[in-house]
């Protein structure tokens, strides 16, 4: 997900660099964090909150070290000068259900998924029924049906011409997978997938891509929110940080920035992804009785 920085809605004192309690392997400590997870060996380094630690009695020695200037981008220095955007402005989703019918990977409940979906957009949220694009098998227009050509349009048509103050929804409910990478950008040596209707034929649809189309893109202002219920589909996005809940209900953010300083983040805007499952896990179908 995408942190705001200076000259956006906060104010935000620089990132710090904190090492793993485990593999000392450097991790960027988001604002206002006690602790974080390493992606890399899965520990948790926790944060001594500074106003507990006691003045050193040493006067201060004074640096003669130059910073270097980054070699990456960073989340905290895509924000350009001016006021905050306004806060309404269009909203537009693409909403993806697919259930392979007639096939040996068919789902049960993705179709439905989608239709509710929809319905609490219009209801509760007023998007409004023309700024929906449904792409489900039960879509009489060849255009709509989820097949990998109509996904990759409908995901470019999410952002495009998109406005400070704008507000997008991805959702998909469908299969998802994982491949190896080997650009070494990911932390777990795997890319993760989403399955199109002809998968089989065509190919799945990659998170790099995932992410060149709908997230670097953003512009500052606009927010997009993903739901994506789908097997392996932790960072089916591709942001750079993660935050996930522990056992005891505290908040964990992990670094999942790639080594080789690729930035992964918006132009200025705000990305937030919720998956149905962490990448080396499987969703399923359920059925609930009232």
């Amino acid at each position: 997900m995408y942190w705001p920085g200076p000259g956006m809605y906060y104010n935000y004192p620089p990132p710090i660099l904190v090492n793993c309690s485990s593999c000392r392997i450097p991790l960027q400590l988001p604002h206002g964090a006690r602790s974080i997870r390493c992606a890399i060996c899965h520990a948790i380094t926790n944060i001594a909150d500074p106003r507990s630690i006691p003045p050193s009695s040493q006067p201060p020695v004074p640096s003669t070290h130059t910073p270097p200037p980054p070699s990456s981008p960073s989340p905290y220095n895509h924000a350009p000068p001016g006021a905050p955007p306004h806060s309404h402005g269009k909203k537009r989703a693409v909403i993806c259900g697919i259930s392979y019918r007639y096939s040996m990977h068919e789902l049960k409940g993705c179709i439905n998924d989608a239709k509710c979906m929809r319905y609490l957009l219009i209801n509760k949220f007023k998007f409004p029924e023309d700024s929906i694009l449904m792409l489900t098998e039960d879509e009489t227009d060849p255009y709509r049906l989820p097949t990998k050509h109509n996904m990759r349009m409908a995901l470019y048509w999410l952002v495009q011409g998109c406005q400070p103050g704008d507000s997008l929804l991805f959702h998909y409910s469908g299969h998802g997978s994982r491949q190896r990478n080997y650009n070494g950008d990911e932390v777990d040596g795997y890319d993760e997938t989403l399955c199109p209707l002809d998968f089989e034929t065509q190919g799945m649809i990659v998170d790099d891509e995932i992410n060149a189309t709908i997230v670097r893109p953003l512009p500052r202002g606009v927010k997009l929110h993903a739901i994506i219920d789908a097997c392996h589909s932790g960072t089916v996005l591709d942001l750079p940080f993660l935050c996930r809940m522990n056992r005891f209900g505290q908040y964990v953010r992990e670094d999942h920035r790639p080594a080789s300083g690729l930035w992964k983040g918006t132009s200025g805007g705000e990305v937030i992804s919720f998956s149905g499952c962490d990448d080396d896990q499987a969703s399923a179908d359920t059925s609930v009785s009232f």
